[in-house]
């Protein structure tokens, strides 16, 4: 709405010097000390008034009617064929071919003129999902408690299904996926928690250790003491679940209060680990749990030795702040994204490390993960996702665009990319079958603002995919990809 408001001050403005302009012409045909007589000075005051009337009535319309083009790509992108040579660019949806309907085949042919690949720019063929994506992914539930967007959710990797999520309001927050239930949180920073991770190397342990990135410039390391007890689960199903934004303040703070008597508060770190000189923005555990990467707006990464509590490395070379950070899963691999449109992959597997940049994107880099085999996937600003080939960097293998700004995804082990969006949306991309689906946002179920980052807990039997962003929800939700 402030873009369209902007643009119509443009044009008001552009009206005016128009007129302007015109003024002065007019004055310039009239004699030397003659004036414009005042019934004609009038009538063209009235006239220039008359076109820019007519200028604000034709801009209202054509608004209109790229709402309603808008609207019309979305539903036909939910059920059609998206190809390679017929795609959105610059917030255009997607419009695919029709076999019936003369109408509809002439707005295709229009856009597959306008909207062509460029010349040697190969972009693999995606396909919209298939049927009603609601089949595909059900809402299961919504953890409440934060009082602040919620930047990033992390879950753990041994048998403890856990669930923790760092907010804005300076908290983490550790949640069972079994009960729901908030089971601890951390309140040492004192800035905006904006990541966390579990360390690899501990979680099938009683006490497993989380790090924290925060707006106050540190990483905090600290341990979450579990009882290994579970009890029955309680969790709603879509039916149950009730949503609605408009609780009263009673009904938050009882369900804050509620989550609280069973929650168990860590208020400080057992290592505090600074040598950034502003705003931490992401962190992950290097493989082996020893080391720890970190990826501040101070434009480097660093690489701390957390027993020792020292920066041990420190990757720099971006040219803007840096947006993300991901440690390969098993191998000496990190990936840095940053707002200069870039990521870097850094190699340590050899004494002598190196560095490659990817310059596939045209905006600031929000997020880059390493996926399943040989792949690494990022996704930017300008509303794609990239799927790239480690063994072959030159360029990307596939493209995913999209109609809005893409935040921090996830990828499964059945390589299925998880894609949150600034328009609510989040997308499911199936690196196997090449196949795009929306999660549904129907009946209120979905997120109210930004979504800002989406995690996987595989294979686990209430809440596979978890998402999260800045409406303060964080929501569970039960894909069945591969299993209709």
């Amino acid at each position: 709405m402030a873009s369209s408001r902007s643009e119509k001050s443009r044009l008001r403005s552009c009206t005016d010097s128009e007129m302007a302009s015109n003024a002065a012409t007019v004055q310039a045909t009239v004699h030397d000390g003659e004036q414009i007589p005042l019934p004609y000075k009038s009538r063209l005051y009235s006239l220039f008034g008359d076109i820019e009337k007519e200028f604000d009535a034709l801009y209202i319309e054509n608004c209109a009617l790229r709402t309603r083009l808008s609207q019309l790509g979305d539903r036909l992108g939910e059920s059609q064929q998206v190809t390679s040579d017929l795609f959105a660019t610059n917030n255009e949806n997607v419009i695919s071919r029709k076999d019936t309907g003369r109408k509809a085949i002439q707005v295709s042919q229009k856009l597959k003129t306008a909207f062509r690949v460029p010349p040697g720019k190969f972009v693999q063929s995606l396909k919209a999902g298939v049927g009603d994506s609601s089949r595909r992914v059900k809402y299961v539930q919504c953890f409440a408690g934060h009082r602040d967007g919620v930047w990033h959710i992390a879950t753990s990797r041994g048998s403890q299904p856990i669930l923790a999520s760092a907010s804005a309001d300076q908290v983490c927050r550790l949640w069972s996926l079994d009960t729901g239930l908030c089971i601890g949180q951390y309140v040492g920073h004192t800035g905006s928690v904006n990541g966390v991770s579990f360390n690899p190397s501990r979680v099938d342990t009683s006490d497993l250790m989380l790090a924290t990135a925060s707006g106050d410039y540190t990483v905090h390391v600290w341990k979450y003491f579990s009882s290994g007890e579970s009890s029955h689960p309680v969790v709603s199903t879509s039916e149950d679940v009730e949503t609605n934004d408009f609780k009263s303040s009673a009904d938050e703070q009882n369900e804050l209060d509620i989550t609280s008597t069973s929650t168990s508060t860590i208020r400080q770190p057992i290592c505090r680990l600074t040598g950034h000189t502003n705003v931490v923005i992401a962190v992950d555990w290097i493989y082996d749990g020893e080391q720890l990467l970190t990826a501040s707006w101070d434009r480097n990464a660093n690489v701390y030795d957390v027993e020792r509590e020292e920066v041990v490395n420190i990757l720099s070379g971006h040219d803007d702040e840096l947006t993300h950070c991901s440690a390969h899963y098993s191998q000496k691999l990190v990936v840095t994204a940053s707002r200069d449109s870039t990521f870097r992959l850094w190699d340590f597997r050899e004494p002598l490390q190196t560095v490659a940049v990817f310059q596939g994107h045209n905006d600031s880099v929000t997020s880059v993960v390493f996926a399943t085999g040989e792949q690494i996937v990022s996704g930017s600003d300008d509303r794609c996702v990239k799927v790239w080939d480690l063994r072959n960097m030159r360029s990307e293998i596939a493209t995913v665009r999209l109609n809005s700004s893409v935040n921090r995804l996830s990828v499964s082990k059945r390589g299925l990319v998880a894609i949150p969006q600034d328009d609510r949306n989040v997308h499911i991309y199936d690196l196997n079958s090449v196949r795009l689906t929306r999660v549904p946002r129907a009946s209120n179920k979905g997120h109210t603002r930004m979504v800002c980052c989406a995690t996987w807990a595989d294979d686990h039997q209430y809440n596979d995919l978890i998402t999260c962003g800045f409406d303060k929800r964080v929501i569970g939700w039960k894909t069945f990809f591969g299993k209709e």
